[in-house]
């Protein structure tokens, strides 16, 4: 009897931690992932850009209204590149809509202005924080991570340097 009651209670217990539908809401802050590389830009980055690669991680700090409804988000920008030529500036930061291969719209910028990082030793990282994303697109990218990519502008390369998919990571 005792074996039935542990067996229970473990069916319970995972049942009450199972993830919310992949195009629900989810009551955890979403956070998502992209390896940046120049290959994924369209077209792929083959001058001096062309060896860089980074990471971007996106963390949405979701708004809710009194009946659990997202009304927006902050998103919290953290990107750390490397293997760039020396000083070269960065112009810009943002997340699109579009899939592999597809170049889209600037859907959420990072509030990067030209020239507020400059990547002295062709290495280095930025934050930015408290970036008002809105409800629509919030629901977007938490029904679709995949539709969307980051990428980072240089001087050298203004449509883009380097890009990736947005994956969900909680």
């Amino acid at each position: 009897m005792r074996g039935a009651f542990v067996i229970l209670a473990l069916a319970v217990a995972a049942s009450s931690c199972s993830s919310s539908s992949p195009t629900g809401p989810s009551k955890t802050d979403p956070i998502f992932v992209a390896t940046l590389l120049p290959a994924n830009e369209v077209p792929p980055v083959t001058n001096a850009d062309g060896s860089s690669h980074g990471n971007a991680q996106v963390t949405l700090l979701l708004q809710r209204d009194a009946t659990g409804t997202i009304t927006g988000a902050n998103a919290s920008f953290d990107v750390v590149l490397t293997n760039f030529p020396a000083n070269t500036p960065l112009i810009g930061a943002h997340i699109h809509r579009g899939p592999v291969g597809i170049s889209g719209p600037i859907v959420v910028s990072s509030g990067l202005a030209a020239g507020e990082v400059t990547l002295v030793n062709g290495s280095g990282s930025f934050t930015k924080s408290n970036v008002s994303v809105p409800a629509g697109t919030v629901q977007d990218l938490m029904a679709n991570p995949g539709g969307f990519y980051f990428n980072v502008h240089t001087t050298l390369n203004p449509g883009g340097a380097l890009r990736g998919q947005l994956n969900r990571l909680q």
